[in-house]
């Protein structure tokens, strides 16, 4: 069967997204005149957006009925669900063509988290799990990591933003995350920031903005730019960073796609699970407290601690990081 267009599926989140850029770049590379297709939900269209693998981008804000009719028009020979929940299985169904998907392990996890002594996960990244997706293909992984790309309009002058400081050296600090079991504390970004013998400049969303003009009002080596830059702005900062230290976000896996050190931080997640840095940088640090008994308390998160101690995170030192250079 000569496979003319394929449509791969993952509509959420930026790191998850992030982390289909190796199936993209292999499809592309090693299927012969294939069109590579890509659906995701619009907000996290920019992560993808300048991607050269990628023939077509269709995205839609709520409902995946708003590209059904677009979609249709395609004729696709092949779908590839890198997603696979129940939405992906109604556009799947409404669109009627052969596809493949990957495995989720969501019993595993689900042991993992409810039995903790009952640990099956296998020693997989999700990346290689979303390789068994187009194993039947042929396509193999290529092991050039993962992509990430920039528009020029988006390149963040470091020189201008540093202008006050001789060393242009920096460490950028993720504030924010999905959860609130996965962000740093306050407490902790303070110790960061105190720690710290180079500059740091907090990266993080809107609602990110108290928390990093708290921490910005009692440490002159912090640079605030939490709210103020777009997500390819905030992937310029990481790509020019000495070091990046971050929770389990997006912003982990752009940093992994620019092969940079980076400190990740886990919380009531562990990267058992399968979302650590992707072919890490040989300096990079996993900051987890081990033995925990109540870790992991979920595969996603919570808006506050369930058992209201935060020990997986209060209990992290990060002394070290004043001999990061």
């Amino acid at each position: 069967m000569k496979i003319k267009k394929i449509l791969i599926v993952r509509f959420s989140s930026i790191g998850d997204i992030v982390l289909t850029t190796p199936v993209i770049r292999c499809l592309k590379n090693q299927l012969e005149k294939t069109e590579v297709h890509f659906v995701c939900k619009s907000v996290f269209a920019e992560t993808i957006l300048h991607n050269p693998y990628i023939n077509k981008l269709y995205t839609f804000k709520k409902d995946i009925d708003e590209v059904i009719k677009e979609l249709k028009s395609e004729n696709y020979d092949l779908i590839i669900d890198l997603h696979y929940n129940l939405r992906s299985l109604l556009l799947k169904r409404k669109l009627g063509v052969k596809s493949f998907h990957f495995d989720k392990l969501n019993f595993k996890k689900f042991l993992a988290v409810n039995l903790k002594k009952i640990n099956l996960l296998p020693k997989q990244h999700l990346v290689d799990r979303y390789f068994g997706a187009v194993e039947t293909l042929g396509v193999k992984n290529d092991g050039l990591g993962l992509d990430y790309f920039i528009d020029k309009k988006d390149k963040v002058d470091i020189d201008d933003l540093l202008k006050n400081q001789i060393n242009k050296q920096f460490i950028a600090l993720v504030v924010g995350g999905s959860y609130f079991t996965k962000q740093i504390p306050l407490l902790k970004l303070n110790e960061i920031c105190q720690y710290a013998s180079l500059s740091i400049i907090l990266l993080g969303g809107k609602s990110d903005e108290v928390i990093a003009n708290e921490i910005a009002k009692y440490h002159k080596n912090v640079i605030n730019a939490c709210g103020k830059l777009t997500l390819n702005q905030s992937a310029s900062l990481i790509q020019q960073a000495e070091w990046v230290i971050t929770s389990d976000t997006g912003l982990m896996h752009i940093a992994a796609a620019f092969n940079k050190k980076i400190i990740s931080v886990w919380g009531n997640t562990i990267p058992q699970f399968g979302m650590d840095p992707y072919q890490p940088n040989t300096e990079n640090k996993i900051l987890q407290v081990e033995n925990l008994s109540c870790r992991p308390c979920s595969k996603l998160g919570y808006k506050k601690c369930p058992v209201e101690h935060f020990n997986c995170m209060n209990q992290i030192d990060f002394t070290f990081v004043k001999d990061l250079k």
